[in-house]
């Protein structure tokens, strides 16, 4: 289901923006607090459409990775230029992620959205600063006419 990524990434936006306030009340310094406020504030995770993802490809920041989570089959399939494949289904599959650098700039996808949804999240929660994710997967970038290699 494609709401409930969202809603934990939600929710998680909702409790690492009010974590700060909750410190008001303890011994914690108040500069802890602001520094994680600041830390969560730099993070960069969205969400976007296929035309807005194929222009970030297009014109690609610096060290952009493209990140694609389907399995093999669905890769060899057809993939976006220059991406390099994790399994979302393999066991190591957080672990993988975990050893990517987390401040580099990712564009992030699978075959209709819920897998990267949920990969989002766990970015997120691992500390990447600069993750794009394609809303509707692959399937919205080939229904959008953008192009795809088998190589």
């Amino acid at each position: 289901m494609r709401s409930t990524p969202r809603f934990v990434a939600l929710a998680f936006s909702f409790v690492a923006l009010t974590a700060p306030l909750a410190a008001c009340g303890s011994s914690e310094p108040a500069e802890a607090g602001a520094a994680a406020a600041a830390e969560s504030s730099a993070a960069d995770l969205r969400t976007v459409s296929a035309d807005d993802g194929a222009a970030l490809a297009e014109a690609p920041p610096a060290g952009l990775v493209v990140l694609d989570i389907r399995t093999p089959e669905e890769f060899a399939s057809g993939h976006l230029e220059g991406a390099t494949m994790i399994d979302f289904y393999e066991p190591d599959f957080a672990d993988r992620l975990a050893a990517l650098d987390p401040t580099v700039p990712y564009l992030l996808y699978c075959n209709s959205g819920n897998r990267s949804g949920q990969a989002l999240g766990l970015m997120a929660d691992l500390g990447f600063t600069d993750v794009t994710e394609i809303d509707g997967g692959i399937q919205a970038w080939v229904a959008g006419g953008f192009p795809v290699t088998t190589s």
